[in-house]
């Protein structure tokens, strides 16, 4: 399955204040991996940006003066998300200022799920962790990735970000599909949740082994977590000096 994990950044909050988009950023990935592709941009609004919006971005409006406009970039954009799934945090947000921005062209494009699927994130984030927090920042913390060049929000580094969370958020045994098996299927985004397994359906599981490029893989994700958190419990904490 092809995979676009997508950002936005904007004028401000409310789309029907008339906020428009500023930046777009997307990656690309394939089978569960990164290919390197992305896409980028900066907007040209045509409106000022919000103080908010300026602190959390730091985007301004002299900057975006010289950018090209929704209508330049559109068809670009379009073929880069075209048939794929995108997977957006708060995918409520962005997909309605893209729509937004679509439909005011007026030029037939229709809206984002005329061309691709949504899987939202946030959503996906509150139900493994019912009551707490879940923004981006939360879950880099929780999964032990890090985001420590995140001192302002941009699109194309948040998207990197996500994309980091969301595979490690739908890892290992959250992939594993026992059809008609007590397993629950997420109709938006085919997520699996699992539930217990009884006696009689264990034994019939068969054991499947790591192949080398899986455990190489493996210690990559472990090597990434220790760097992020300084120290892992499966060899101990550091000793106090």
């Amino acid at each position: 399955m092809r995979e676009v994990v997508l950002d936005t950044e904007t004028t401000g909050i409310e789309l029907r204040d008339g906020h428009r988009i500023i930046e777009i950023g997307c990656v690309e990935v394939v089978g569960r991996r990164l290919t390197g592709r992305h896409y980028h941009v900066y907007i040209n609004p045509q409106r000022e940006v919000d103080e908010g919006a300026y602190a959390v971005h730091g985007i301004s409006n002299d900057f975006l003066a010289d950018k090209p406009l929704f209508g330049d970039v559109v068809d670009d954009f379009m073929r880069f998300i075209e048939g794929a799934r995108l997977v957006i945090h708060n995918a409520a947000f962005d997909v309605g200022f893209i729509d937004a921005e679509l439909q005011r062209l007026k030029r037939g494009h229709g809206v984002v799920k005329d061309h691709c699927s949504v899987l939202d994130t946030l959503k996906m984030a509150r139900e493994k962790h019912p009551g707490q927090r879940n923004s981006l920042d939360a879950l880099c913390k929780r999964y032990g990735i890090d985001n420590s060049q995140r001192d302002l929000h941009g699109a194309l580094l948040d998207a990197e970000i996500l994309a980091d969370v969301y595979l490690t958020m739908t890892g290992g045994q959250t992939a594993l599909t026992l059809a008609g098996h007590g397993q629950d299927a997420d109709a938006e985004g085919g997520v699996s949740r699992r539930r217990p397994v009884s006696p009689d359906l264990s034994q019939q599981l068969r054991l499947l082994r790591a192949n080398a490029g899986e455990l190489e893989l493996h210690a990559e994700r472990l090597a990434a977590v220790e760097k992020a958190a300084g120290f892992v419990l499966w060899e101990g904490a550091p000793a106090d000096n």
